[in-house]
C-alpha cells in the first residue's frame, strides 16, 4: 500500500515590517491573520516570521539562508514565503538588480528542495513612490511567472483601495491599519496560500 503520510511542515516568513503587526490594534498584521486561517495539525505546520524592517532585496540575499537553517529541518516539508517590501524604490535600487536579486533567492531555495511563495510590494502613500513601486512590483511577478513561483500582487489591488490609504495617511510611519492587514490577508488566501501547501481551502 502506498504510504500518503505527509511530513510535517516547517514555513519561514522574511520580509520588512509589514509582516509584523505595527500599527494594527489587534496586534496581527496580515501575517498573523494567514496563520489563523490556515489549518496548523495532521500535519503539523510551524510558522516562523522573521522581519527585518527597511529590507531590501539584497539585504534579503544576504540574509536568507542563514535565517532558514537555523529553522528548518532535513525530515521537514521546507517552505519559504519571500514578502517584498517596497524599500528598493526608496533606496533607489534599479528593477533589474531587484529582479535579480528576487531570482538569486528563488533558483538558490529550489535548488535546496525549498518551495517558495512570494509577495509583492505594497503600496505606499507616497503616489510618488509608487510610480516606482509598481514597476517593482511587476518586475517581481515576471520573476515568478518564469518560474512557475506563486506571487500575490499587493500594489495594484490596494493603490486606489480608499480604506487602506487613509490609514497610511493617519500612519506617522506609512503603516495600514486592522483594514489595510485584512485586505493583505484576504489576497494571500485566495491567491493561492491553500494550493500552495496543499490544503483544502477554509470555508467562512
Amino acid at each position: 500500500m502506498e504510504n500518503t503520510e505527509r511530513l510535517d511542515t516547517r514555513i519561514v516568513i522574511l520580509g520588512d515590517e509589514t509582516t509584523t503587526a505595527i500599527g494594527d490594534v489587534k496586534a496581527m498584521g496580515w501575517v498573523g491573520r494567514v496563520i489563523a486561517r490556515t489549518p496548523v495539525e495532521d500535519p503539523i505546520i510551524d510558522i516562523y516570521n522573521v522581519p527585518s524592517p527597511g529590507e531590501t532585496s539584497a539585504s534579503l540575499v544576504e540574509r536568507w539562508s542563514q535565517e532558514v537553517q537555523r529553522r528548518f529541518r532535513p525530515e521537514t516539508d521546507n517552505r519559504l514565503v519571500i514578502a517584498l517590501g517596497n524599500s528598493d524604490a526608496s533606496e533607489g535600487i534599479s528593477v533589474s538588480r531587484s529582479r535579480l536579486n528576487l531570482a538569486t533567492v528563488i533558483d538558490e531555495a529550489r535548488r535546496s528542495e525549498i518551495s517558495v511563495f512570494v509577495v509583492g510590494p505594497p503600496p505606499s502613500f507616497n503616489k510618488a513612490l509608487n510610480y516606482e513601486i509598481e514597476h517593482l512590483a511587476t518586475g517581481y511577478e515576471d520573476v515568478c511567472n518564469r518560474r512557475s513561483v506563486p506571487f500575490v500582487d499587493f500594489f495594484h489591488p490596494l493603490v486606489d483601495h480608499e480604506g487602506y490609504n487613509l490609514e497610511l495617511e493617519a500612519s506617522a510611519r506609512n503603516m495600514p491599519g486592522q483594514t489595510g492587514y485584512g485586505l493583505m490577508a484576504w489576497l494571500v488566501l485566495n491567491r493561492g496560500w491553500y494550493q500552495w501547501l496543499g490544503l483544502e481551502e477554509e470555508q467562512d
